[in-house]
C-alpha cells in the first residue's frame, strides 16, 4: 500500500470497525473466522436466528470482510486485513527539488496534487514566512501570503491560509495567528 492510498486505507479500517461494532456482525465474523463455512453454521456458532445472520452476513461481504472461497465456503478476507493492518509507512522527505519545482523566485506556481509534496510546500511556505512563536494579524499574514500567490491563477492567499491552519502550520486564534513549532 503506498502513501497515495493511505487516506482511502484510513476510511476503510474505519468502515471495518464500524462494521464489527455491531454485535451480531461481530458475532458472525467472529464464527467465520472459527470455521464456519455456510449461514448454517454461522448461525449455529453465533447464537443468531437465521434472519440476523443473513444480514450479518450480507453486510460483512458487503464491506469485503467476508469472502466465498474457492469451494463456496465462507471465508474471512485475511488479505483485506493484512493490508489494513501494515503500519503506515513514513512519508519520504520531499527534497529541494519538489520546493524548486512549485516554487520559484518566492512564488508559489501551484500546489502539488500528491498529499505529502503538499505538505512539503506549504510547511516550506509557513517556514520562510512566518516565525515560531511571533503573533501575527490577519491582515499581516493575508499580505505576506499575497506575495506567494503573485501571478499564480492556481491559488490565492485566503486558500493559502486555510491549508495552512487546517495543516497546523498556522494557529488561529480570535484572529491572531502564530506559526507552530515544529515537533507539535
Amino acid at each position: 500500500m503506498d502513501n497515495d492510498n493511505l487516506p482511502d486505507a484510513r476510511e476503510r479500517s474505519r468502515q471495518l470497525i464500524g462494521l464489527l461494532a455491531d454485535t451480531g456482525r461481530l458475532r458472525a465474523f467472529a464464527a467465520v473466522a472459527l470455521g464456519a463455512r455456510n449461514p448454517e453454521e454461522v448461525a449455529g456458532a453465533a447464537g443468531l436466528p437465521a434472519r440476523a445472520t443473513a444480514l450479518a452476513l450480507y453486510r460483512l461481504r458487503e464491506q469485503g470482510a467476508v469472502t466465498d472461497g474457492a469451494d463456496g465456503a465462507l471465508t474471512v478476507s485475511y488479505g483485506l486485513l493484512r493490508d489494513l493492518a501494515r503500519p503506515e509507512q513514513p512519508a519520504r522527505q520531499a527534497g529541494p527539488d519538489v520546493i524548486a519545482t512549485f516554487v520559484r523566485d518566492g512564488r508559489l506556481l501551484r500546489l502539488p496534487a500528491q498529499w505529502t509534496r503538499k505538505q512539503r510546500v506549504l510547511r516550506h511556505i509557513a517556514e520562510q514566512t512566518f516565525e515560531p512563536g511571533v503573533a501575527y494579524p490577519e491582515r499581516v499574514v493575508n499580505e505576506r501570503l499575497r506575495a506567494w500567490c503573485e501571478g499564480s491563477d492556481d491559488i490565492d492567499h485566503v486558500t493559502l491560509r486555510r491549508y495552512l491552519v487546517d495543516l497546523h502550520e498556522l494557529r488561529r486564534t480570535d484572529g491572531i495567528y502564530e506559526r507552530v513549532p515544529t515537533g507539535t
